[in-house]
Order: structure tokens, then sequence, then C-alpha cells
């Protein structure tokens, strides 16, 4: 499970207090996400790939289609 930093308050005086209490030992400055941190890690291995993986397996003409499509939503009119 990853371990995150707490929510600093917005407060400076509240923000104060906490930074002071983590310095004393009195709260721990680490929250559990409930999130595998291998899981997480092999979700990001993956989206990584797929770009790369993608692009290489398209065609040039589907490419071209692709960049067409897309400089056409760019250029169009706001409604």
């Amino acid at each position: 499970m990853a371990i995150h930093r707490l929510p600093r308050p917005r407060d400076p005086l509240q923000l104060g207090k906490l930074i002071v209490d983590i310095a004393t030992g009195q709260v721990l400055d680490a929250v559990d996400d409930g999130k595998d941190a291998s899981a997480s890690a092999l979700g990001r291995l993956g989206g990584l790939k797929g770009g790369k993986a993608r692009a290489k397996k398209l065609t040039a003409a589907r490419r071209s289609e692709i960049a067409r499509a897309a400089a056409n939503a760019r250029h169009a009119e706001k409604s």
C-alpha cells in the first residue's frame, strides 16, 4: 500500500500547529491511501508502452487521417 503525506490545512495557524506536532512526534506524517503500489506501477508501465505500440501498428494512411481530423477539430469555428 502506498503511503502519502497528510493533507496540509489552508489556515496558517493550523498548519503551524501541524508542523510542530509532526516535529515533536505527536502526529505521524503518513496516510495510507489503500492502493497497491505494485499494481500502480504495473498500470503506469502499460500506459508508457501503449502510445508507442499503437503508433507502430498504425499505417501511414491511418496516421494521416487521424492528423487531418485533429487539425480540422483545432481549426473549426467555435460556436
